[in-house]
This record gives structure tokens, C-alpha cells and sequence, in this order.
């Protein structure tokens, strides 16, 4: 039966009151923290994909991304204020639709945490590169810092950097939330500084035409652009120590998401205005898809002379506008702070396997701790591998909309989720509810799906053969093994030698 195996509700609920967390947060806290966790990576590294989908039109595509996130985000509060434990959407679907469909979601998850580190990965590249090239004038070669889809061969900056966080993570060093505090305020100073110089320089003829590709551009854009808000759920998941939930959770998710795309539509107006943003076209005029070789081959011809060319946009907009320093400062700043980007996505992705392991459903080894560091070192070191590879050989956007179709996917089956346990389990507990759940609930699925199909047609086709290699290895080892398909009781997310969560910026 799909909707058999239900992980008990009330076992994940006994363990999770033994956290007996302070509720401290209220509504200015979280619209901080939902603006910190959100604000940069995408910004940062997907601004020059946006614009070859959609030209100037991508300041809509943020507004339909940001729409989709907060409906989603609603529903996904209920779930985590009522489950709060660390095991994300793999665990409320495990307790309310069974364990084929957490399987699924958890399989999807690492699609999400995974190749999401490998495209901050290659962002940083971009941008380090940047830097190395205009601020002491050495040039790395493409074939070394692009991947054979970008017109080169490896790219070596971004495969070290997640070696470089993988050490880290097998050694035991996690940021701290001050660090993080830190960085966050580096990234949100640059953009700030990013649109203080940039509007002013603007010119209206930059925005015509405005949507060169009409609307299915834009919404081509905004399925890539959901990358730029992943990191809302740290709203979510903080609803346990959270004043007055109900009030201050819808504030907090809705707040700090309008800001965020306030901040995101004033970046992509600083682009447009100052040096365009029109799709690049190939010789018989056809516009070139991006992340192509193609499109690596015309940029070559006319010598990166556009955004859409740029593996740094927002470096590359402020000294193509005169502000060169500048443009190496941001450069610096997304250097700094992309790495802590990195390492959250693979706290996630190491915590899913690990739980996922100690559930039954993947082998016992994943779950393996260090002897002296205390890690589970055999997922991080398998996770970061991938994670490398993936930042070696593909490009940032290819990267983002694999990442994007995971993450559409388990917010979707959250969404089911909430309507699925309003109607079995109506009476019990929830600290938040998600308001008119039977309306919010239906337009965050079909927001999900929405952006799904806009989704290219190769990442689709990804997405369904990774779904069906987690169907075989569900059916051929996983479900044998389950330990709820044996009756044993168990909850390991917050087993105390479970990977540490990310942790969230401090405000």
C-alpha cells in the first residue's frame, strides 16, 4: 500500500519535547532571519541565467518566485511547528504519508542539498576568478574554470572549494552562528552597495524590449530563480522558539520574503538599467540556451561584452559602469561568504542521509561516526566527492534547476501533507496552523508544479531517472530493510551523534 509504514507521530513527538526549546523569537526576529538565510547565493551567481531566459523581464520572474516560496512556506510552518524535528520534509512525510513517499522526497532531498552545493560551488568560482583576474591581473584559463558544457575542460576553483568544505566537515569545524552573522552581513552590504551605485546610473532604454521571449521566458526565469529563495525554511523550522507562532510565523515568512524580493527586484533593476540585459543570439539569430556551448562560443566572439556572459554579474556590471574597485570588493564579499553557503547545503544533505541511514532505508555504513573527530565522515566524504564533481563538470544554471527540481517536489508533498493530516488527525496540536489551509495548501502545489514545467526539458528528464533509480533501489534494497516495515519504533533525528544542523544567522 503506498500510504503504508507510517512513522509514529507521536514516537518523533515524545523525542522531539525532550528539546523543550525557549520561545524567544518574535516577528522582527524572524523576518531577520528568514532575510539572512535567503539574501545572496542566487543573487550572487544565477542574475546573467535570468536575464539570457528572460532579458529585463526577470524583475517579474522574482515577484512569481517569491509568490510561489510564501504559500509554500505557510504550509511548510504547520509541519514544523507541529514535527519539530531536524529531518525536514523526508520525516513529516515518513509520519503522515508513509514511507515510499518520505523515500521519495528524501531521494528528491539530496537532489536539493547536493547539486545546490555544487552550483554555490561554482558561483564562487566565478567570482574568485574574477577577482584573481582584474585585482592582480592573472588569467586562469577558461578550459581550467569552466566545465566542458561552458567551453572548458574542469573547474578546478569550484571543486576545490568543495573539497576544501568537505575537510572541513569531516574534521568537526562548523561555523558558528557569529561567523555566520558575519557573512551574512558582508553579502547583504554588498548588494546594498550594488544598488546604491547602480540605479543612479541607469538608463530606461536598457528595459526595452521587455520580455524579448514574452512570458514563457519569465516564467522559464522564475523556475531558475527559486534558487535564489531557498533558505526560507530556517523560518519554518524556528516556529518551536517561537513567540506567539500563529501571529508571528506568517509575519516572519512573509515579511522577510517581501524584502528579500524587494532587494532581488532593485539588483536585477540595477543590471537592466546600467548595461542590459537582452538574451544573447547566435549568428542566424536564434537566442542561445543558456549554460550551452553555444552560448560559450558566441560569448567568446564578442569577448563577454554582455551580462549574460558573465560568471560574476554583479562584479562585472559595476566596473563595466567605471566602479572597478567595487566590482572587485563584491567579488571579495561573494568569495567570503559563498563557502558558509556550501557547508550549510552539506550539513543538510549529510543530516537526511544520516537519519535515512539509522531508519533502515540506505546502508548502516552511511551512518558511521568518526572514532576521533565525531563526524559521520563516510556520507560527508561520499556526499562531498559528488558534490565536487558535479561543481567540476556543469554549469551554474544546469546545477540550480536540478537543484530547484527536488526542492519543488518536497515542498509540494508538504503541502499534501498538511491537508492530508487536517483530515486524519484533526485534534491534535498545532502551534501554527497554515491559514485557510484547503486554499493555501492547493496554490502552493500548483505553484510548485508551475515552476516545475517551466523547467527545462533536460532537467526534467534528470529529475524522472533519478525518481526511477530511487524507485529500484527502494524496492531491491531499502524496503527489506526498513526498520518501521520491521515494527521497530525508532527516531533518530536528533540523535545526539547526528550531523549538527545548519546553523542560522543571528540577528
Amino acid at each position: 500500500m503506498i500510504f503504508g509504514r507510517i512513522k509514529s507521530l507521536d514516537a518523533i513527538l515524545a523525542t522531539a519535547e525532550k528539546k523543550s526549546l525557549t520561545r524567544s523569537l518574535g516577528a522582527f526576529q524572524l523576518t531577520m532571519l528568514g532575510i539572512g538565510a535567503v539574501i545572496g547565493t542566487g543573487i550572487f551567481v544565477l542574475t546573467a541565467e535570468a536575464a539570457q531566459k528572460a532579458g529585463p523581464g526577470m524583475m517579474i520572474s522574482f515577484i512569481i518566485a517569491g509568490f510561489v516560496c510564501a504559500f509554500a512556506a505557510l504550509c511548510y510552518s504547520e509541519m514544523s511547528s507541529m514535527v519539530p524535528v531536524s529531518g525536514s520534509a523526508y520525516t513529516y512525510s515518513y509520519a503522515v504519508m508513509g514511507e515510499l513517499i518520505a523515500w521519495i522526497v528524501g531521494w528528491a532531498l539530496i537532489l536539493e542539498y547536493a547539486i545546490a552545493a555544487g552550483a554555490v560551488s561554482v558561483g564562487w568560482s566565478g567570482y574568485v576568478v574574477g577577482l584573481i583576474q582584474h585585482a592582480f591581473g592573472i588569467n586562469i584559463p577558461h578550459m581550467l574554470v569552466r566545465g566542458p558544457y561552458d567551453g572548458g575542460l574542469i573547474n578546478l576553483p569550484a571543486m576545490l572549494i568543495a573539497g576544501l568544505v568537505t575537510w572541513l566537515l569531516v574534521i568537526g569545524t562548523k561555523e558558528s552562528a557569529m561567523v555566520n552573522a558575519v557573512l551574512v552581513a558582508i553579502k547583504i552590504t554588498a548588494l546594498t552597495l550594488f544598488i546604491v551605485l547602480a540605479l543612479p546610473a541607469m538608463n530606461m532604454e536598457q528595459f526595452t524590449p521587455f520580455a524579448p521571449l514574452g512570458f514563457g521566458g519569465i516564467s522559464a526565469a522564475a523556475a531558475s530563480i527559486f534558487f535564489a529563495y531557498v533558505g526560507f525554511d530556517a523560518v519554518s523550522t524556528a516556529a518551536e522558539e517561537t513567540k506567539n507562532p500563529q501571529r508571528n510565523m506568517p509575519i516572519g515568512l512573509i515579511g522577510s520574503l517581501t524584502v528579500c524580493t524587494v532587494f532581488y527586484i532593485l539588483v536585477a533593476t540595477g543590471v537592466v538599467g546600467t548595461v542590459g540585459a537582452q538574451p544573447v543570439s547566435g549568428p542566424g539569430g536564434q537566442v542561445l540556451a543558456p549554460g550551452s556551448i553555444e552560448l560559450a562560443n558566441q560569448c567568446a566572439a564578442i569577448k563577454d561584452a554582455a551580462v549574460v556572459c558573465s560568471k560574476e554579474a554583479l562584479a562585472w556590471t559595476m566596473r563595466e559602469i567605471g566602479w572597478k574597485q567595487i566590482g572587485n570588493l563584491i567579488g571579495l564579499a561573494a568569495g567570503l561568504a559563498l563557502p558558509s553557503v556550501i557547508l550549510m547545503m552539506m550539513f543538510g544533505q549529510t543530516r537526511i542521509f544520516f537519519v535515512m541511514s539509522r531508519d533502515g532505508l540506505l546502508p548502516a555504513v552511511l551512518s558511521k561516526v568518526h572514532p576521533r573527530f565525531h563526524t559521520p565522515h563516510v556520507i560527508t566524504i561520499i556526499t562531498g566527492l559528488f558534490v565536487a564533481l558535479f561543481a567540476a563538470f556543469f554549469p551554474v544554471g544546469l546545477l540550480a534547476d536540478i537543484s530547484n527540481s527536488g526542492t519543488l517536489f518536497a515542498f509540494a508533498a508538504v503541502s499534501i501533507a498538511v491537508m492530508v493530516l487536517r483530515r486524519t488527525d484533526p485534534d491534535r496540536h498545532r502551534p501554527f496552523r497554515t491559514p485557510a489551509v484547503m486554499v493555501t495548501a492547493p496554490i502552493a502545489i500548483l505553484g510548485c508544479a508551475y515552476l516545475f514545467y517551466n523547467l527545462g526539458m533536460p532537467t526534467k528528464l534528470m529529475f524522472v531517472g533519478w525518481a526511477v533509480v530511487g524507485l529500484i533501489v527502494y524496492f531491491s534494497y531499502s524496503r527489506h530493510r526498513s526498520h518501521v516495515g520491521r515494527g521497530l519504533v525508532e527516531v533518530h533525528e536528533i540523535d545526539s551523534d547526528a550531523p549538527p544542523q545548519p546553523v542560522p544567522p543571528i540577528v
